[in-house]
């Protein structure tokens, strides 16, 4: 695929400084780019690349002051970084999902229905009464039990697992070796000590503009849904469990889990490795960092959370600076006690 520097920017919305007619066949990063490349600035300590670069074209703020001549064109946007992962999206659509049609053996259950322009691979399976739109690629060896409902434009990478009444979103994006949709983890404890399986017949909802890493797992409700809002995004290797609601456009990194029935507000941030407590609620724009654990809810927008337990950020690192210093506290104690117990010398 080829564009010129124009119909970038035209798709940009942004302006172009230099020749509009430049013709760009890839994308790069500013140090690395050769001619034919386009690349872009959006954090200024790479500016120095700026009048360095080989690539044809770079990708700048309106903001941006010039310290030097530069032999590239630039198209000039409001923000540089959103813009460059508009084209890289586009990118990606183009280069791995341009597949389209159905590779044989595939199945597909009596009663399924899948829109135009879809890409079905080799080996991928489609249970009974499904319901699934346009512009869907699905990939080898994914799963997609009875009665699942797949919006327009979602994509279902190797060996994703779709449980039975799971319902996804448009432009959905289900990396290889995710589980959608598996039982719960609940168990009655029975007078013997052995545990009785509860049902779980709730589902999963994905809502549009999901992504969903690989070999990360989404519990289905044990009655209703589990429920991942319009645009949040979960890492690898995260673990939701049952009747969790996950806000729009919170994200949830790498290793976390999230125990029953906790909600997490809108605009969240959730670090690698923290755990969350069942039961529990999080308000919006709230963030646990790194391997912290949270053990009550947050009702005050905004929070940053640290440690485990998890407390306000502020407090935890005050605490951690007392805590660096206890053996010197210590010692100093030690020669208080010494002075004031010790007899006074004549």
């Amino acid at each position: 695929m080829e564009f010129t520097v124009g119909q970038i920017a035209e798709v940009l919305r942004g302006t172009v400084e230099g020749d509009a007619s430049l013709r760009i066949d890839r994308l790069a990063k500013i140090e690395e780019a050769q001619a034919g490349a386009l690349s872009f600035l959006a954090n200024l300590k790479y500016e120095p690349h700026l009048y360095s670069t080989g690539a044809s074209a770079v990708i700048v703020s309106h903001s941006l002051e010039l310290r030097q001549p530069t032999a590239t064109a630039l198209i000039r946007v409001e923000d540089p970084y959103t813009s460059f992962t508009t084209l890289l999206e586009f990118y990606q659509q183009a280069t791995r999902t341009g597949k389209r049609g159905v590779e044989e053996p595939a199945y597909m259950g009596s009663g399924s229905r899948i829109g135009e322009n879809h890409y079905r691979g080799a080996f991928s399976y489609i249970g009974e009464n499904c319901e699934i739109g346009r512009d869907v690629v699905i990939f080898p060896h994914v799963f997609i039990g009875d009665r699942v409902k797949i919006g327009d434009g979602t994509i279902l990478y190797a060996g994703a697992k779709i449980y039975a009444e799971t319902v996804i979103g448009n432009r959905c994006t289900v990396h290889a070796g995710a589980v959608i949709g598996s039982d719960g983890f609940g168990f009655a404890p029975q007078p013997d000590g052995s545990y009785r399986t509860i049902p779980q017949i709730g589902n999963v909802v994905l809502e549009d503009n999901v992504s969903i890493g690989a070999n990360a797992t989404i519990d289905c409700a044990t009655m209703g849904s589990t429920l991942i809002r319009e645009g949040a995004k979960i890492d690898n290797l995260v673990q939701i469990a049952h009747n969790v609601e996950i806000g729009r456009h919170t994200v949830v990194a790498s290793q976390s889990g999230i125990s029953g029935s906790t909600k997490i507000g809108d605009f969240c941030v959730l670090a690698g490795q923290t755990g969350l407590a069942g039961h529990l609620t999080l308000a919006n724009r709230t963030t646990v960092t790194a391997q912290s654990g949270v053990g009550k809810s947050i009702k005050a927008e905004g929070v940053l959370l640290q440690g485990s337990p998890a407390f306000n950020l502020r407090d935890s690192l005050r605490a951690n600076a007392v805590f660096r210093h206890l053996p010197d506290l210590e010692r100093r104690l030690t020669q208080l006690e010494r002075a004031r117990t010790e007899p006074e010398k004549p």
